[in-house]
This record gives C-alpha cells, sequence and structure tokens, in this order.
C-alpha cells in the first residue's frame, strides 16, 4: 500500500489595523503563499487582526497548533503599536528581550542615518530565545520563535525577508498547476468537474467564472505535486469538455 506524501502547511496572521480599514491593500498574502509553494508547503489559513494585543495571542496561539508554520506581518516596527513581538512572547509564554545581533545590525545601519535612539531600538525586540531572519533592504531583521516566523509588513522588505529564508524550511513536493479555459457556465460542467477530481485523488481543481465580451466561461485550475496525474487529469476533463461539444482552451482563456 502507498503513503499519502507528507503534506507540510504553514497559516499567515495579518497584523494592522490599516488592512482591516481598507487604508492599505494587502500584498503579502500572494508573496508568502506564491513563495510557500515553490518550498513544498501549502498556505492553508490567513487570518487577519488588529493591532489588540488579545486579538494576536488568540490568533498565534490557534493557528501555530495547527500548522507546521505560522507566518506574520505587520507589527514589528518602531511604534508604539508595533505589538507583534510582545504578543508572541506572551503567546510562548517567554519575556521579550533585546537581541544583541539585532542591536549590532541597526547599530551598523543607523550609524549614518542619525544614530540608534530608543524607537529604533525597538526593532531589536525579540521573545527570549528566538533568531533572527536577515533583512538585507532596512536593515531590521525578521524574527524565528519556535515555529513561528515574524516578518515585516512593507511587502518588499517581506520579499527580502522571505528570499532569505528560501531553501530553509521543511517541506514536501512542491504542488504544480496547469491550467484549461472554457467558454461554459459552470453549472454545465459542475459534475464534470466533480467526478473527475473524483477519479484523480491526486488532484484538486479550481474553478474561476468570467464574463467577457458578453459570454460566460471559466478557467479550471488543476493542482497535484505529481505532474504524471496532473497531466493525466488535464487530459481526462479536456476529453470530458470535448465530448459535450465544448471546446477546452489549454492555459486558460
Amino acid at each position: 500500500m502507498t503513503t499519502a506524501p507528507r503534506i507540510w502547511t504553514a497559516a499567515l496572521i495579518v497584523v494592522g489595523d490599516e488592512i482591516l480599514s481598507g487604508r492599505t491593500q494587502d500584498k503579502n498574502i500572494a508573496q508568502v503563499a506564491t513563495w510557500l509553494g515553490v518550498q513544498g508547503i501549502r498556505l492553508r489559513e490567513v487570518r487577519v487582526v488588529p493591532d489588540v494585543m488579545a486579538a494576536i495571542i488568540e490568533a498565534v496561539n490557534t493557528l501555530r497548533a495547527r500548522n507546521d508554520y505560522l507566518f506574520t506581518t505587520g507589527g514589528i516596527g518602531p511604534t508604539h503599536d508595533d505589538i507583534t513581538v510582545d504578543a508572541v512572547a506572551a503567546a510562548l509564554g517567554v519575556p521579550v528581550v533585546i537581541h544583541p545581533e539585532a542591536r549590532a545590525v541597526l547599530e551598523s545601519y543607523y550609524a549614518s542615518r542619525g544614530g540608534l535612539n530608543e524607537a529604533r531600538l525597538r526593532m531589536a525586540r525579540v521573545p527570549e530565545g528566538a533568531g533572527l531572519i536577515e533583512n538585507r533592504l532596512s536593515g531590521a531583521p525578521g524574527i524565528q520563535a519556535e515555529n513561528i516566523y515574524l516578518m515585516a509588513g512593507v511587502p518588499h522588505i517581506t520579499a527580502q525577508m522571505l528570499d532569505g529564508l528560501t531553501g530553509t524550511l521543511e517541506g514536501g513536493l512542491p504542488l504544480i498547476a496547469t491550467t484549461i479555459g472554457c467558454w461554459v457556465a459552470e453549472s454545465e460542467v459542475a459534475d464534470l468537474l466533480r467526478e473527475t477530481e473524483k477519479t484523480h485523488t491526486a488532484c484538486q481543481i479550481g474553478s474561476y467564472p468570467f464574463f467577457r465580451e458578453g459570454r460566460v466561461g471559466a478557467n479550471f485550475v488543476i493542482r497535484s505535486t505529481d505532474e504524471d496525474e496532473l497531466a493525466t487529469c488535464a487530459r481526462v476533463l479536456t476529453e470530458g469538455l470535448t465530448a459535450i461539444g465544448r471546446e477546452a482552451v489549454a492555459g486558460g482563456i
């Protein structure tokens, strides 16, 4: 009997009142999800929480317990409402300390930028026992505490931190995908999609409808960790669409 491959999972907490208010549009979910997929890790859930200690602590404790990894973005800057470090430390039951390496990095970075003041020193605070995630862009490092990875809220800084983590996390096989497009209403092919996925258990099929040029259509994205299974599932779905008189468009519409 073949054992199903181990699936590694992650969750993401997006911290920030500015996201919930709509003032700032989040870009980190997409880039974290994409990066995790390449590492062979599935992003299973995302929670957006305000800059409220209790809300962050509850989210951290819930999501870190049911996933292999937990990422957070936002709330690790120099201002009073940057409380993610404090919340994670509280969730782990450890104090917040100044990380000597983080302090040295910040001292060097700010040597020609006005020096390291009290606000900037806040970015050297970590839960006791935590390690650092390199940030070549703005000096202030990200933080790793147990299976939790605390990252910046600014997307291009988050991207630098993810780059520094590339290849360091244990994961499974990368998820690969192929897309088939068709000018057809979802309701007309719902049974076909369900039966195709049911008979190809190594694959998942997502349906994404659209309305263009006065016509209804959909793109069907098939995902799998097995290249052969992916190709077989795509062929069967294509044949099924052809059988009902619909043209399947490889690569999507």
